[in-house]
């Protein structure tokens, strides 16, 4: 019995060149397996670096024509097709359809059944690299689909960890990084019970700086700035028995995220990072071990990065942004003006 290969979500017609290549293996007479195999290799190819969304539409015709020969549809094939080669196919279709602009819930979804299917056959007979790419790519569908309740985000946590026997921060410096922060993410937003709640934004807090380890200053800049301004939010959401000492260190991470974002080459990053760098400071005590004096300082600190954040917000056309974060500096305004004739800013 053979099975129909599944069909891509929003099928389109491929490139003229695509389809006639597909017509002459077609009439080819090198075995399947072999048809297949040049097929994929042409996928592989068209998704590595795709430069427009037609490329990914070629490589998802190729991968379900690949699909259709594996599963013996053009009668050569042998009987339920070979499943390390179907496994392998589906991988690399379900990592084309999470590459899709603007992935959808369809393609999505697709994504997922795909991976689901190729990995217990990889785990079987692919190697370590193969299946920890997959695991990274089937972790990264899940942790999309989590926030409409189509995945669990704790499954997207167990397939980013699986991914992490094999991409270590030695051999695979890049991987390492990418799954921390995206297990960073997922903890920050998974519910656990009450007493555990500290547990989620601590593992948080251990992801941001296992990556923060491989990537540096020098090398990529973007993605340090990045992990520093993730971290700095993580450690304000950090409980503990030392706040100051958290928000302290959320400081001093958005400032090194700032050594790198700019007002001229990322505003919008750049704006990010002092809205976020202004919460922690309106939060903290000028003095740490006087707690009890205010943060009349801080304040006015915190106030000016939001001004000049809100005018790089309007700036860029994002003018929710701009408002809510004008909206806050003329709150804190007002305590700090309400505090100068009443006896104290006190620490919020």
């Amino acid at each position: 019995m053979t099975t129909q290969p599944p069909k891509s979500p929003a099928a389109r017609a491929p490139s003229p060149h695509v389809a006639a290549t597909v017509e002459r293996l077609r009439a080819s007479e090198q075995p399947a397996i072999q048809r297949a195999d040049a097929l994929v290799e042409l996928a592989t190819d068209l998704q590595k670096q795709p430069r427009d969304p037609q490329e990914l539409i070629d490589a998802l015709y190729l991968y379900d024509e690949a699909l259709a020969l594996v599963a013996g549809q053009d009668g050569e094939g042998s009987e339920g097709g070979d499943a390390v080669a179907r496994a392998r196919i589906l991988a690399g279709r379900g990592a084309a359809l999470r590459r899709m602009p603007g992935s959808g819930v369809e393609e999505l979804l697709a994504a997922r059944d795909a991976f689901a299917e190729a990995l217990p056959v990889l785990h079987e007979a692919g190697d370590a690299e193969e299946v920890a790419e997959v695991e990274m790519s089937y972790g990264l569908v899940l942790h999309a689909l989590a926030p409409a309740g189509m995945a669990a985000l704790k499954d997207a946590v167990q397939a980013y960890q699986r991914a992490l026997r094999t991409f270590d921060a030695q051999h695979y410096p890049r991987e390492f990084a990418t799954l921390h922060n995206n297990l960073a993410t997922a903890y920050l937003s998974l519910r656990l019970a009450p007493e555990k709640e500290g547990l989620r934004e601590a593992m948080a807090v251990q992801s941001f700086r296992q990556a923060l380890e491989v990537v540096t200053l020098e090398e990529d800049p973007s993605e340090y700035a990045m992990l520093q301004n993730n971290l700095g939010n993580a450690l304000q959401a950090m409980r503990s028995s030392h706040p100051w000492e958290n928000l302290l260190r959320a400081v001093e991470a958005y400032d090194a995220a700032l050594e790198v974002r700019t007002e001229y080459d990322t505003p919008v990053e750049f704006a990010n990072t002092l809205a976020n760098k202004a919460n922690a400071l309106m939060n903290l005590p000028d003095d740490v071990d006087a707690p009890e004096r205010g943060n009349p300082d801080r304040l006015r600190q915190a106030i000016a990065l939001l001004h000049k954040a809100g005018d790089i917000f309007a700036r860029c056309y994002l003018p929710d942004r701009a408002q809510i974060v004008k909206r806050l500096a003329a709150e804190l305004d007002a305590d700090l003006r309400g505090a100068a004739t009443g006896g104290g800013a006190e620490v919020p």
